[in-house]
């Protein structure tokens, strides 16, 4: 009921006299959340959204392709990383929100990191989801570890993402490397493979294979095992005991793009405690970056998980993303089963 309470407020608002125009945006988070946020921006403020829903691997690579000639102009959502990719190769545009100030620390961090080029929108964990009748049906117990993850009961019955083309999975390879040291962390990726039956385009994949019992175990940011609990999925979640990282879901307004005036209004919107309360109206729990937001329940809490100091600088750079991607694909990927 507070989901389409809050929607039928705002939606109430008073609509704009005349068309404001429009506005182009790759939006990299589920699909329900993009679509609330188009439908109701467009009602309230008169100006169309285009929306394009692309996992954020997809959405950099859209963007370099247009470089000469910019279609978007907002990019909304998705891993950190490719957002900083974009800042470092000048694909996006530097501008510092009026609502900086109001954002949790991690937030504005990532903007400084950017030199204002993007900015944190919210914060996701990572970690592990199960489906708990195959756990149970097979007499196996839930992982607590990465450690548990190469245990020979889970031979076949994990999936992850593939980090080519998901920002997800990008973050897992990045997380063992700052935790283990890059020789220690490609040994356990490889030891890891052997368990792995699939690796998923999208990072939300594995987590939808799991609810619906197609495997027993994903590799997944628990907001995402969230979602499908709350959709009545037999699914738990774990934090990795050893530490884990997260993502710093981002935004930015992209260079040259051919409706800037509007694409900044858009950003200011999406940075106000109204703007963000869309994530838990479709049903995802990451933790919005502005700290009026009220917290859900339902959302982890950072102060509970084992966090790294995740260097989203040195992870975010181009050079270093292409070359963890390229060695994942050689000495994992590429070694067979």
């Amino acid at each position: 009921m507070k989901r389409f309470a809050a929607l039928s407020i705002l939606c109430a608002l008073p609509l704009a006299a005349a068309a404001q125009g429009q506005v182009n945006i790759i939006c990299s988070v589920q699909a329900e959340w993009c679509n609330m946020m188009s439908t109701v921006y467009t009602k309230t403020t008169g100006t169309k959204v285009n929306m394009v829903a692309k996992g954020s691997g997809e959405a950099l690579a859209q963007l370099n392709a247009e470089r000469a000639n910019p279609k978007t102009d907002i990019w909304f959502g998705g891993t950190g990383d490719p957002h900083l990719q974009a800042a470092e190769q000048g694909l996006t545009l530097e501008y510092k929100s009026t609502q900086l100030a109001q954002l949790h620390p991690w937030a504005q961090k990532q903007a400084a990191d950017s030199k204002y080029r993007t900015v944190g929108v919210y914060l996701g964990p990572l970690g592990f989801g199960f489906n708990t009748e195959l756990l149970a049906k097979k007499k196996v117990a839930a992982p607590k570890s990465w450690a548990d993850l190469l245990k020979p009961e889970y031979k076949g019955e994990i999936q992850m993402a593939n980090p080519a083309s998901s920002g997800t999975a990008y973050t897992v390879i990045a997380t063992l490397v700052q935790m283990m040291g890059e020789d220690k962390a490609f040994d356990y990726l490889k030891a890891l493979h052997k368990n792995v039956s699939t690796y998923t385009r999208s990072g939300t994949a594995p987590i939808k294979a799991a609810a619906r019992g197609e495997t027993m175990v994903s590799i997944s940011f628990v907001h995402d095992v969230t979602t499908e609990a709350i959709n009545g999925f037999p699914v738990g979640q774990a934090t990795p005991s050893e530490g884990t990282g997260a993502e710093i879901g981002s935004m930015s307004i992209v260079k040259s793009g051919p409706n800037t005036d509007n694409a900044r209004k858009f950003y200011e919107w999406a940075l106000t405690p109204g703007g963000q309360q869309f994530g838990i109206a479709a049903k995802q729990f990451q933790l919005p970056s502005n700290t009026k937001v009220p917290k859900d329940p339902r959302m982890s809490d950072p102060a509970k998980i084992k966090l790294i100091d995740y260097d989203y600088a040195k992870y975010g750079a181009s050079a270093e993303r292409r070359r963890l991607i390229a060695k994942w694909e050689k000495e994992v990927q590429g070694q067979g089963k």
